[in-house]
């Protein structure tokens, strides 16, 4: 594609003649400044809002809207050009045209070869140019890309709506309407809703789990998707799974870690100070959107202590970099440092049981240095979480 036909489709993206429309501002911790040396990185599963997202920066950076670029590289005009060549000559054409100070907003950009060392060479030419990009798997924005751009990143995880950002947009809505429908920015007040989200189920198997792990059919991996979704908070045996999908432990193994790149599901390790203890156990996973599992599973009936569970797991995601479990005489439902120290968490709809509390003193045996525990109920969820924050 010539400079004028690449300008032509990034004016359909940007926002040269009119401000972005108005939308749900996003609760997510943004860097103070974008700057010419590091890029910004959003990344998080498919249809979560990145895009939009994006285009909010516009505001809150305060930047000239008529030097900002924005392109989707999923526009299907740009099909028969994916390697970095294209990005030269967008930022070329672009300068060009409107001078030097330029924002160039990525959006989708996996799809793009040779993108990684190219935007290292940008960053490290030390011109006047920014750059913000996203995309859909988390291996290729988190390990590939920190491997060719080690310190020349900031990278920002969005999720789908949480309860606040739901209720921006729904303002009347309830938890329980707010666990059934999900996050899904698309979704919240369509019609359409639970349609829409087999659609995105579908999707995101197919686009971004199925081409990278070369799968001859999306079959086995939907049925591991529904499996682990329907399984939400029990711990999670490749082995049984493998048996259960006819597929080896290793080809099991590796479905799964696609599906947690593609941000559909997420893990949850077991809690241990030793690494080594941690690896031998198996892990706990989640979906990515309490909606998403609810229109994909096959049971039926309102199951609001795991919707919750799931909810209060993305929530501790979304501040956290890392989320654990244990188990032992009893289970903790989840485990996260804070304060320099492991703070237990368990999660009941209404008040906590005595066997959340025998679990508890069994943990306490095990790590007699815990932080005090938070329970979590329907109430305490609706006031957000106060009392876990991430360290300053």
């Amino acid at each position: 594609m010539d400079a004028d036909a690449l300008l032509a489709v990034a004016k359909d993206w940007s926002f040269w003649d009119a401000a972005p429309p108005a939308s749900i501002p996003r609760q997510v911790v943004l860097p103070h400044e974008l700057r010419p040396d590091l890029a910004l990185v959003v990344q998080g599963v498919r249809r979560c809002g990145k895009s939009t997202l994006l285009s909010q920066l516009i505001d809150r950076y305060e930047l000239d809207r008529t030097k900002c670029l924005f392109i989707n590289f999923e526009d299907p005009r740009l099909s028969g050009a994916t390697d970095f060549q294209i990005l030269q000559s967008l930022v070329d054409a672009f300068e060009a045209e409107r001078g030097r100070g330029c924002v160039f907003f990525l959006d989708e950009i996996q799809g793009v070869s040779g993108w990684e060392a190219w935007l290292r060479t940008q960053l490290d030419l030390g011109r006047d140019r920014r750059f913000a990009i996203s995309g859909s798997n988390a291996h290729l924005l988190a390990g590939e890309l920190g491997s060719v751009l080690t310190g020349r990143h900031l990278t920002v995880e969005l999720f789908p709506f949480s309860l606040e950002e739901y209720r921006l947009a729904t303002p009347d809505a309830t938890l329980r309407e707010y666990l059934a429908s999900g996050g899904f920015p698309a979704t919240v007040r369509s019609p359409d809703g639970p349609m829409l989200l087999r659609t995105y189920f579908g999707d995101i198997v197919e686009r971004d789990v199925r081409s990278r792990v070369g799968a001859r059919s999306s079959d086995p991996l939907r049925h591991l998707a529904q499996m682990l979704f329907e399984n939400a908070g029990s711990e999670t045996s490749l082995r049984r799974l493998a048996a259960a999908l006819g597929t080896s432990v290793d080809t099991t193994g590796l479905y799964t870690r696609a599906l947690a790149d593609a941000y559909l599901v997420l893990s949850c390790p077991f809690f241990a100070w030793s690494e080594r203890r941690r690896l031998v156990r198996n892990r706990k996973y989640y979906p990515v959107d309490t909606g998403l599992r609810q229109a994909c599973i096959t049971r039926t009936g309102e199951d609001l202590g795991k919707a919750l569970e799931c909810a209060v797991y993305l929530k501790l995601r979304s501040r956290f970099q890392e989320v654990y479990y244990w188990r032992g005489d009893g289970e903790i439902d989840f485990v996260v440092e804070h304060g320099g120290r492991a703070t237990p968490i368990q999660v009941s709809w209404q008040e906590p049981s005595e066997r959340h509390h025998r679990a508890l003193d069994a943990f306490y045996r095990e790590h007699p240095h815990t932080a005090e525990a938070v329970f979590v109920t329907a109430e305490d969820f609706e006031l957000d979480l106060p009392t876990l924050r991430p360290d300053p």
